[in-house]
């Protein structure tokens, strides 16, 4: 601490952690159906959203994607599940945050339109349909939100021992 002049705080040299961050939503239709989409850069069918970007909020990540992907404007929601996902190999892990955006009328679903680049399908099935369409992650975190007025937190999809819900 020789270096260290009275008054002056040290420069400690650490790096912050970063954990990535997504966001999805639940954009339910009548009669207990969700929208779903088949994206063109991976296997199996997920919900609307992705990655939050750098100075974005959760809310603001899962509007804008919802946005890009089908073309649909939502305004309202409710955050129903949080998932933390460990980090694997070739996998980094991160947060995931799930809204439900509420109950929208088919003129409205009818209007979506899946962004080519990306999406290259879209389907508004029963939930029971739907959820086997889903990456194991993405089913998990629907499932556990899809019937709760509450806000689950998951770890890896799973509910954890000792968190009530």
């Amino acid at each position: 601490m020789s270096d260290v002049t009275a008054g002056e705080v040290p420069e400690l040299a650490f790096t912050l952690p970063t954990i990535p961050a997504s966001a999805g939503a639940l954009v339910r239709g009548r009669k207990g159906r969700l929208l779903i989409l088949k994206p063109t850069y991976k296997g199996g069918w997920t919900i609307p959203g992705g990655i939050v970007e750098i100075g974005e909020s959760p809310w603001e990540a899962c509007r804008r994607e919802t946005n890009e992907e089908c073309g649909l404007n939502v305004t309202t929601g409710r955050l129903v599940c949080v998932d933390f996902l460990r980090p694997r190999p070739g996998r980094p892990g991160g947060m995931r945050f799930l809204f439900d955006c509420g109950v929208f009328d088919d003129a409205v679903l009818d209007t979506v339109v899946p962004q080519p680049v990306e999406i290259a399908e879209s389907r508004i099935l029963p939930i029971d349909t739907a959820l086997p369409l889903l990456s194991g992650p993405v089913r998990r975190r629907v499932r556990a939100a899809w019937k709760t007025k509450r806000v689950r937190y998951l770890e890896d999809g799973r509910p954890v021992q000792g968190i009530s819900s």
